[in-house]
């Protein structure tokens, strides 16, 4: 079976439940796709009648209609159609066929719009959700779409860095849940590796340890507030938490010799390891 008519056909017919859903005529036809098609028509509804009491920043706004226009270019929804030279009876279905494709594209395209919309109250509600709630998936599916999104490898690092910053804070929050506590732990610790190396990476690359100052700020902060976790009564958690300590230690050994090294005019360092460059000693140093 051709796979791009079919998709074509359920989209077709998806627009045909939408007008229908929303008053529009009834068409008295049905496909075996009807009750998969019927229940994204419901989701449909229930976004548009429970809309998020959230406002949409104007940059996601921007965002969302560069995507319609780029897909509505690509598509060609609302182009006039192209004439041929085709006679009978295919000829008299052209304009029929291509007016019904239209309407599906734009109601997808609608749907597509109407979904990020809510998607975005959606990720708003979960910026405070903890590992084991209902929206915690959603916050990390939010985050892992900033990184995406991100426009530079000094971007995406300082990002890696604000989510190690946000595990810490649920952390502390899940400190009676043992396991969850050190899973908590490890994902900031991966987090902080990948902020570091891509940070440092930049640094060497460039020779300007500028990319380095968001590196010194995060440890300084990071490292008070692990410092706190040490409290805890456990032994096992006391030494999961010294185990981030000695990363950050680690993190802030790596940018002050990346600096020593770019003062003193070495070039970029051709062995890496999980936190980036490693350079070497400055030829005084040694």
């Amino acid at each position: 079976m051709d796979s791009d008519l079919f998709s074509r056909r359920r989209a077709e017919r998806f627009a045909q439940l939408l007008d229908e859903a929303n008053g529009g005529r009834r068409h008295h036809v049905r496909s075996r796709a009807d009750d998969e098609l019927t229940a994204l028509v419901a989701v449909s509804r229930r976004l548009t009648a429970d809309r998020p009491d959230v406002e949409v920043d104007a940059e996601f706004r921007t965002g969302l209609r560069a995507m319609l226009v780029a897909t509505v270019e690509r598509e060609g929804v609302g182009a006039p159609a192209k004439t041929g030279t085709a006679t009978g009876v295919r000829g008299s279905l052209l304009p029929a066929m291509t007016g019904r494709r239209a309407r599906a594209r734009g109601a997808i395209l609608v749907g597509v719009a109407a979904g990020a919309i809510a998607l975005s109250g959606i990720s708003a509600a979960s910026e405070n959700a903890l590992p084991g709630d209902a929206l915690y998936g959603m916050k990390r599916s939010t985050e892992r779409a900033q990184l995406a999104l991100a426009s530079s490898d000094i971007s995406r690092g300082q990002l890696f860095l604000d989510f190690a910053r946000t595990r810490l804070d649920e952390a502390a929050t899940v400190r009676d849940d043992r396991l969850g506590f050190s899973a908590v732990l490890d994902d900031m610790d991966a987090d902080t590796r990948q902020g570091v190396r891509l940070l440092t990476t930049v640094a060497a690359q460039r020779s300007d340890p500028a990319a380095l100052d968001a590196v010194d700020t995060f440890l300084g902060g990071q490292r008070r507030v692990v410092s706190g976790l040490l409290d805890r009564s456990d032994h096992a958690d006391r030494d999961r938490t010294r185990r981030s300590l000695a990363l950050l230690d680690a993190a802030g050994q790596r940018a002050d010799a990346l600096r020593e090294a770019i003062a003193c005019g070495l070039p970029a360092p051709a062995a890496s390891d999980a936190l980036g460059p490693a350079p070497a000693a400055c030829p005084g140093d040694r």
